[in-house]
């Protein structure tokens, strides 16, 4: 019961911490919002992605689940009030040799990222607000070029965002692939240090050198939607989205295959 007691208290004492500080917090790990920094503000965010997914271990030769992590650290620059800079270091940590037949991480490798956000208007001033976002990637496999129209309308506390979201890859091996990534998220300004949303994205690669014979289960497109919060204590801020996947909802997940039916994202911001 005491224990019951200490969390209560800690966690009202996090909900009623003051939330006033120039960050530009994450209220949705997925969809972007059309907020961004303020010029010459520098923000840090590190992210953490984890999924569930089967493999082989060698020692068994049975099929189990794991949970792979991918974590990437941005670094966000207000280069104006409304043009942003990040910069981004990625990291898939290997499993190990203790599993085969694994998957490779949903869009994700180790290297480099570099994007801009830019924000058409002021916040309100159109029906909806509108920002663009081009991004460049280049990991150990692959180059990628991606866009993003941002799209995001206000009721009061209530916000709704969506990202039309397309990428262009050029892997080391000859292969092309387009990639379509779309989201779409609305959230609920419960107190000002407490945002409490609901969060969707999908993935759906089109590869076309060389174009598959028929696609598959790995190919999507997969859809995951889940329940997304968000912690904003002033200087500092953490969101967290726990997805399923509502696609092929039956589907029993092979060995080497990416969509697992449970992804979980984790983002911690700190304003610089």
């Amino acid at each position: 019961m005491k224990t019951f007691v200490v969390l209560g208290c800690l966690a009202g004492g996090l909900l009623a911490f003051p939330a006033t500080s120039h960050a530009n917090p994450r209220s949705l790990p997925f969809t972007y919002t059309t907020d961004t920094l303020p010029a010459g503000k520098v923000e840090i965010e590190q992210y953490v992605d984890l999924v569930a997914l089967r493999a082989v271990p060698p020692t068994t030769g049975s099929r189990e689940w794991y949970l792979p992590t991918s974590f990437q650290t941005e670094i966000e620059i207000g280069l104006t009030d409304r043009l942003e800079l990040g910069l981004y270091l990625t990291f898939v940590p290997d499993p190990g040799e203790q599993y085969a037949n694994k998957a490779l991480f949903p869009g994700a490798g180790n290297g480099l990222k570099q994007r801009l956000r830019y924000i058409l208007a002021e916040p309100g001033a159109w029906p909806i607000d509108v920002g663009v976002y081009g991004e460049l990637v280049e990991n150990e496999r692959e180059l990628e070029l991606e866009g993003k129209l941002l799209l995001q309308r206000r009721f009061d506390r209530l916000r709704v965002a969506a990202n039309i979201s397309a990428e262009y890859e050029l892997y080391f091996s000859e292969q092309r692939e387009v990639v379509l990534n779309p989201s779409l998220g609305a959230t609920y300004e419960v107190t000002p240090s407490f945002h409490l949303g609901i969060d969707s994205w999908l993935r759906g690669e089109y590869p076309s050198n060389p174009k598959p014979a028929k696609r598959t289960f790995g190919l999507g497109p997969q859809a995951y939607v889940g329940p997304a919060v968000m912690f904003n204590f002033g200087q500092i801020w953490w969101a967290v989205g726990a997805y399923v996947r509502v696609t092929d909802f039956s589907h029993d997940l092979q060995p080497g295959e990416p969509y697992g039916p449970i992804y979980v994202r984790s983002m911690i911001g700190y304003d610089l």
